[in-house]
């Protein structure tokens, strides 16, 4: 849930990115962005990371409004965490396909439908759809929370080719999966990729196990956003073929700025269909009139976040010390 205030007609100055720092510290605000963010938004964030650091971060935080730079999902599990603080976001269509696709109402349905079964809910998903869930898990620790079931049939939604990538490397080909998928990472091209490997055949391929089961044969490391940032700075391959939004390359490069990075082409390459749409609509004037108007607020109602609590701090239990 989210509110929204009328917007001012004051005009915006002239250097955004002062004003933003000026506003941080006036607003007693901590900024936090996701990797996919645009590389200006990044440098101005406290904290950047993928979601379970985000997650992590959002649990602790101790400043009166979390300026959240994301998708809408993560802002509310930032409330559901921390719900003393105010938590605003620059854009509230800032949305995610997988969250949409997965709504409450059907996927009570489906729990229903397999009783006994373990829920874990990958955290792209609402705050009402984690509250029917007995743990959450992210791209960097669904495996291993997974595996801490092996006794029990377990659900994992709501993106079917992490369940499938999941369902391998924990060794449950029982995995119950409900069938969502992200729209950008399903949309990398394993025609394009095998062409690239045999133009740079001395380049490492590192892919989100949210790609499709075709690229990930074809890729030499799987990880999360945050594991395939840091596989890039250490790997000895000088040429990185990348298949996840290309908004980790702003922090691979400041780390690493002599290596060439390749993302793989989407399906369609006459449009940018492999980067995230909802993530690129924060942008630094809508951040900054966040800041200054504290709005749009998101709110998750108190039984739903109590409810949706649990499993997410049970994520964190299961994910030790980060």
């Amino acid at each position: 849930m989210a509110t929204s205030l009328a917007p001012r007609s004051d005009p915006l100055p002239d250097d955004l990115e002062d004003a933003i720092r000026r506003l941080k510290r006036e607003r007693d605000a901590v900024l936090l962005a996701h990797y996919y963010q645009e590389d200006a938004v990044q440098d101005l964030a406290d904290h950047v990371g993928d979601s379970l650091a985000l997650a992590r971060v959002a649990q602790r935080v101790d400043r009166r409004v979390i300026c959240f730079c994301g998708v809408h999902f993560m802002a509310e599990t930032a409330k559901i965490l921390n719900p003393e603080r105010r938590v605003v976001v620059p854009d509230l269509a800032a949305g995610c396909s997988l969250a949409d696709g997965c709504p409450a109402e059907a996927f009570a349905r489906f729990v229903a439908e397999h009783p006994g079964a373990v829920v874990v809910s990958y955290i792209n998903c609402s705050a009402e759809v984690k509250a029917l869930s007995d743990v959450i898990c992210t791209s960097s620790n669904a495996v291993e929370i997974v595996r801490h079931f092996a006794d029990r049939p377990v659900i994992f939604a709501p993106d079917r080719h992490l369940g499938r990538w999941v369902a391998q490397q924990a060794g449950r080909p029982d995995l119950i999966v409900w069938p969502g998928a992200c729209i950008v990472h399903e949309q990398f091209n394993a025609k394009a990729l095998a062409q690239l490997r045999v133009k740079h055949p001395e380049a490492e391929v590192l892919s989100h196990p949210e790609c499709d089961e075709a690229v990930l044969a074809q890729s030499d490391f799987i990880g999360s956003t945050k594991k395939i940032i840091d596989r890039a700075i250490v790997s000895p391959a000088r040429t990185l073929i990348i298949g996840t939004e290309d908004g980790v390359f702003h922090q691979i490069r400041r780390r690493v700025p002599d290596k060439e990075l390749i993302q793989i082409p989407g399906m369609d390459e006459s449009c940018s269909c492999n980067r995230c749409p909802y993530m690129r609509l924060n942008t630094l004037e809508k951040l900054y009139l966040c800041l200054r108007d504290l709005a749009p607020e998101v709110t998750v109602p108190e039984p739903v976040r109590l409810r949706a609590l649990r499993p997410l701090e049970r994520m964190l239990e299961l994910s030790g010390p980060g």
